[in-house]
C-alpha cells in the first residue's frame, strides 16, 4: 500500500490519478482510492463522517482483493498514527509506504482556493496551513516528494520510485 497524504492542495487526487495512469501503462494494477470521497456525505447531525468513510474503504478494498488486486493506492491526509494504523489494519497488504507531498503553503492555498469556490472557500483555505501544521508534528512519512515546480508527471514518477513501486 502507498498513501500519499499531505496538506488541502498539496496534489494528493490529481498525484494518485497520474500514479495510476503510469501504473496502468506498465501493466502493473493498483486500486487507486481518494479516501477522502468515500465519506463525502451530510450526514445526520453527531454522525461522524469518518466511521463511514473507514467503513467504505473496508468494502471497496474487500471488492478489489477480491479480484485479485494485491496493490493499493490510498489519497488520504493522514493526521496521527491512529489513522495510519486503521487503513493499515483496513487494506489487505503487508508492505506500507507514506509519501507525503509537499508545497509552500502560499502555492497550496492557492490552490484551494481556485478549486474549493463554494460557500467554505475561506474555510478551506484556512485549513491549509492548519493542517500542515498538524502533518509537520505528526511525521508518518516515509519520505517527501515536493509537488511545486514540476510536472505532475514527474512528481508523480519520483513517488512511485522512492516507494520503490517502479524503477528508473
Amino acid at each position: 500500500m502507498l498513501i500519499i497524504t499531505g496538506t488541502m492542495g498539496a496534489g494528493k487526487a490529481s498525484v494518485l490519478d497520474e500514479a495510476s495512469d503510469i501504473l496502468a501503462k506498465r501493466q502493473i494494477v493498483p486500486a487507486a482510492i481518494d479516501v477522502d470521497a468515500l465519506g463525502l456525505a451530510h450526514l445526520p447531525s453527531g454522525d461522524c463522517n469518518d466511521a463511514v468513510m473507514y467503513a467504505n474503504l473496508w468494502s471497496v478494498c474487500k471488492n478489489y482483493a477480491a479480484i485479485g488486486v494485491q496493490r493499493f493506492l490510498l489519497a488520504r491526509a493522514i493526521e496521527d498514527r491512529a489513522q495510519l494504523e486503521r487503513c493499515r489494519d483496513i487494506v489487505p497488504t503487508t508492505n506500507t509506504v507514506v509519501c507525503r507531498l509537499t508545497a509552500t503553503v502560499a502555492a497550496m492555498k492557492q490552490r484551494v482556493k481556485t478549486r474549493e469556490t463554494g460557500i467554505l472557500q475561506r474555510e478551506y483555505v484556512a485549513r491549509v496551513a492548519k493542517l500542515n501544521a498538524i502533518l509537520d508534528r505528526a511525521r508518518l512519512e516515509d519520505f517527501i516528494v515536493a509537488n511545486g515546480n514540476h510536472s505532475l508527471s514527474d512528481v508523480a514518477w519520483e513517488m512511485l520510485i522512492k516507494a520503490g513501486w517502479i524503477s528508473n
